[in-house]
């Protein structure tokens, strides 16, 4: 869930900190208070779009902060991982920064990422829901993912197994595709590959190589410093009075010594070895001196092979291995051109098998998704009886097509068909529902996907507009159902929505200082009466209006009793 958020320097928002809890939370206050500012900062959080617009006037940025507490089984978990962010006792902490020039600094668990990053960790954690919400749930091209959605463990499985043949699929058609090019382009791409090869082939590379031969010209290169050191270190060790002859001369004199006190047995024993490493070590360096030989022809070959590997990696990769996997890959692609009608001819073969084996898999998931639709169409009935539309049909409508035609997710196109009105003809949702009826659908829809979706908080931005009445408390009964298996927060204008809250927090607009500033407070008991009082009546707050707020609230406490 969404435990604390911080906002700061946000439109009319100088600086509000705000815990939340788990359960139904709702937000209000009179309009222009900032309500939906608060959603706009959580929607900025998890990597909405954003702008210069955000910033506070005056300020030098803004700044959103929000702590996330989240299960050890929980998809962010695996999102943060795959890119890299540690996450410790199941808290994820978002930073996000937008500064004056439109520029956003995001953070995750403190570890710098990009807004593509934080847009795909915070998928996983915020569901937002409002007037563009509903807007895209309009959109046809959105309904099939909505039916996968639903649809999970039976279809996901089937999709899956689609799209890994669709994979081949395309690879196949891509192939074909090249390969079917005009005469002219294909003698052209032979040439140029025929000469790539013949470059990289009489390059000899080996693996490995640049390496050597790079340790090869910093010895030569070298050289002098190199002989002067190793010859100064032998002339130190070895000969007369130098320094293999005095450690000789130590052990020979601790031998009698350890005769006498064998506790000098250890050092005695530490010196010989000492003695006859050194005693090795000399006859390697003289060894080494004597092959050491300056070749400057040798150094001009070296410089002229690393020129040469330089050429080939600056043209055909970064390194050897990756210079002679390319040599492999346009190997392949010669003889494939060379042998261009035999490979047509074996590539539609697999095209055609390939298609067959689509098709079957395709089908399967038509068929899944046909049941699937059939009880999203129940339980959209369901939902919407509840919400007072008992007479509205909706239907999932699958269209047939003359031509198959294999995409991404399948053969299938589907749209979403709805009536409200016994008689009338089933239309494209985009086409029949008005604002409160959408605000229900999309509810209903919402409390269908919300028991699949898994994300830690769901907000609704005042998803109840255009209703009243019982058709509110509806509303209300249905978020709270909601809320019993995710954290909700809701912008809200309803009484009979607020009552149903279990956390409730009042935002106002003041002016301090010729500045206007929003403030957020989380409100008694006796302020619940009062606030719901008001969004009863208005600003004139009555002794019967009072009553009313009170008796809503009772209302409130009994259904969440009867349905917890």
């Amino acid at each position: 869930m969404l435990a604390e958020l911080a906002i700061k320097n946000i439109a009319i928002i100088e600086s509000v900190t705000v815990s939340f809890q788990k359960g139904f939370t709702v937000l209000t206050g009179e309009t222009g208070a900032g309500k939906s500012i608060i959603i706009d900062s959580i929607h900025l959080l998890v990597g909405g779009r954003g702008s210069s617009d955000f910033v506070r006037h005056g300020a030098d940025k803004a700044e959103i902060e929000g702590l996330f507490l989240i299960e050890d089984d929980h998809p962010a978990i695996a999102k943060c991982s795959e890119f890299g962010i540690e996450i410790e006792e199941g808290m994820l902490l978002l930073k996000r920064d937008i500064y004056p020039s439109g520029k956003s600094v995001c953070r995750v668990n403190g570890k710098l990422v990009t807004i593509t990053i934080l847009r795909e960790i915070g998928r996983t954690l915020v569901d937002i829901h409002g007037q563009h919400d509903n807007q895209e749930m309009l959109d046809e091209k959105s309904h099939l993912r909505l039916l996968d959605e639903f649809g999970g463990k039976e279809i996901y499985p089937a999709l899956n197994e689609y799209q890994s043949i669709y994979r081949e699929y395309v690879k196949i058609k891509k192939d074909l595709a090249s390969l079917n090019e005009n005469e002219q382009m294909m003698a052209q791409r032979l040439d140029l590959l025929k000469f790539q090869l013949n470059e990289i082939t009489n390059a000899q590379l080996k693996i490995g190589e640049d390496e050597q031969l790079l340790t090869e010209k910093k010895k030569l290169t070298n050289f002098e410093k190199l002989f002067s050191s190793l010859n100064t270190t032998y002339e130190a060790l070895q000969g007369e009075q130098k320094g293999l002859d005095w450690v000789g001369l130590a052990l020979s004199n601790l031998d009698e010594a350890q005769t006498i006190d064998e506790e000098l047995k250890e050092i005695y024993n530490i010196v010989s070895n000492s003695y006859y490493q050194l005693e090795d070590i000399v006859h390697t360096l003289r060894d080494k001196l004597d092959e050491l030989e300056y070749d400057p022809n040798r150094l001009n070959e070296i410089e002229n092979r690393l020129n040469i590997i330089h050429q080939m990696k600056r043209k055909y990769g970064d390194s050897i291995e990756a210079i002679l996997e390319y040599c492999a890959k346009i190997d392949d692609e010669i003889e494939m051109i060379t042998n261009r009608e035999s490979h047509i001819e074996t590539l539609n073969k697999k095209l055609v098998s390939i298609e067959k084996d689509l098709l079957v898999e395709a089908n399967h998931l038509t068929s899944l998704r046909k049941n699937a639709a059939e009880k999203l169409t129940e339980a959209i009935h369901k939902q919407l009886k509840d919400l007072y539309m008992d007479k509205t049909v909706f239907e999932v409508k699958f269209f047939e097509q003359d031509n198959i035609e294999f995409q991404p997710d399948g053969i299938d196109k589907i749209e979403f068909y709805m009536s409200t009105n016994p008689g009338e003809p089933l239309k494209p949702l985009a086409k029949i529902a008005s604002g409160g009826e959408l605000s229900r659908i999309m509810l209903a829809l919402k409390t269908i996907f919300s028991q699949h979706q898994g994300v830690t908080s769901i907000i609704f931005d005042e998803v109840d507009t255009g209703v009243s009445g019982r058709v509110a408390q509806a509303i209300g009964e249905k978020i709270y159902r909601i809320s019993v298996n995710s954290q909700v927060l809701s912008i809200t204008h309803l009484p009979q929505v607020a009552a149903l809250s279990d956390h409730h927090f009042f935002i106002r607009k003041e002016i301090k200082e010729h500045r206007t500033i929003t403030s957020i407070q989380q409100l008694s008991e006796r302020e619940r009466i009062e606030e719901i009082a008001r969004m009863i009546s208005g600003s004139h707050i009555t002794t019967a209006t009072e009553e009313h707020a009170k008796e809503l609230l009772d209302l409130a406490h009994q259904y969440k009793y009867q349905h917890h």
